[in-house]
Parts: C-alpha cells; sequence; structure tokens
C-alpha cells in the first residue's frame, strides 16, 4: 500500500505542477470563495492554515478577513502554531515552506475553532492523502487537537473515490475544493 500511496502522490503533484500560474491562481481564487461560504469557515474565529507549496491552493486572498490565523513551524518532528497577522515577519523552514518567526505568539488548541489541512488528495469518505511525513496524521491523532473541526483543501482533480489508508489516517469533516464543499459527516 505504500508504494500505491507514493505512486498516487508522484501522478497527483505533477498534475498540481503542471498547472500554468495563472490557472492556479485562477482555480485558487476560486476555492476561497467556496470556502469563505462554509458554515465552518463563517463560524470560525480563529482558523489554522498554511502557505502554499508546490502549487497547493493558495489561500493568501483570505487572510485579510476578520479571522485569527494561525500558521505552523516545523520543530523537531512536531508543528507548532502560532498566530499570525498579514505583514508579519515570516522565515523560510526546513522544507522551503514559509512559517511564523519563532517568537511570534503560541496558539493553543482551546484557541483554536477549525483547521485547513493541506493535501495532496482526498476521498470521499474525508481521508487524505499527505507527503508522507505524517505530520497532520500526529496532529489530528493527538488528544487536544482531535475534536477541531477540519477541512481538507484539494483542487478537484484530487478529489478520488477511495485512496489507500493506514490505522493512523483521520477522516477529515469536510473537503472543500475549487467548485464544492464536500461534507463528510452530515
Amino acid at each position: 500500500m505504500v508504494s500505491s500511496k507514493r505512486q498516487l502522490r508522484q501522478k497527483i503533484l505533477q498534475q498540481r505542477q503542471s498547472l500554468t500560474q495563472e490557472t492556479w491562481q485562477e482555480k485558487s481564487l476560486q476555492l476561497c470563495q467556496v470556502l469563505e461560504s462554509c458554515s465552518y469557515f463563517q463560524a470560525a474565529k480563529t482558523i489554522l492554515a498554511y502557505f502554499p507549496f508546490r502549487q497547493e491552493p493558495d489561500l493568501n486572498s483570505m487572510f485579510k478577513s476578520d479571522h485569527r490565523w494561525g500558521f505552523s513551524r516545523c520543530v523537531d518532528g512536531s508543528l507548532i502554531w502560532h498566530h499570525w497577522t498579514p505583514g508579519n515577519r515570516l522565515n523560510e523552514g526546513t522544507y522551503g515552506i514559509l512559517e511564523p518567526h519563532f517568537q511570534s505568539p503560541i496558539l493553543t488548541p482551546s484557541e483554536v475553532d477549525l483547521i485547513l489541512v493541506p493535501a495532496v488528495a482526498c476521498d470521499k469518505r474525508g481521508y487524505r492523502l499527505g507527503y508522507g511525513g505524517g505530520f497532520y496524521d500526529r496532529l489530528l491523532s493527538s488528544p487536544q487537537w482531535q475534536n477541531i473541526p477540519t477541512i481538507g483543501i484539494i483542487f478537484d482533480f484530487a478529489y478520488l473515490p477511495i485512496l489507500p489508508v493506514d490505522s493512523w489516517d483521520k477522516p477529515l469533516e469536510a473537503i472543500c475544493t475549487e467548485s464544492q464543499i464536500i461534507s463528510i459527516y452530515a
């Protein structure tokens, strides 16, 4: 199953990275509009998000909204979440992903209302295919984080009927693409 996850990851990443800059930005803006209409998003005050990597959907157009935003820093194999406001300093992290400055205020799980989870692909059951590092699997399995609503963020072509699943994989509550919100536990 690991090799099938690896092959699927490679195929979807190639498809995503073959998008032109213009198409990627257009799909990202459409996705943000769909996400902003979602009840989970509208009810949330503090949202954990991500800065795009390898042409993941770009959520930057939403960061000017009235929500409070949290972004991760990768520290010793775990994600540490920090409050971030547009204009605040960012650093390039271990994997080349932008991260808040280490002195930015830390967010605790009790402050967070919604987690926007980047994914390579998601399936109709709510399972996601990540990059294989297990960062979000560990986060979503942790007792203090596991009851916070989660939305997987992908483009339509990465929404698949079924993904290979391992025992540690946790399904998401919803999935957002540029054309729809899919609620898993409706």
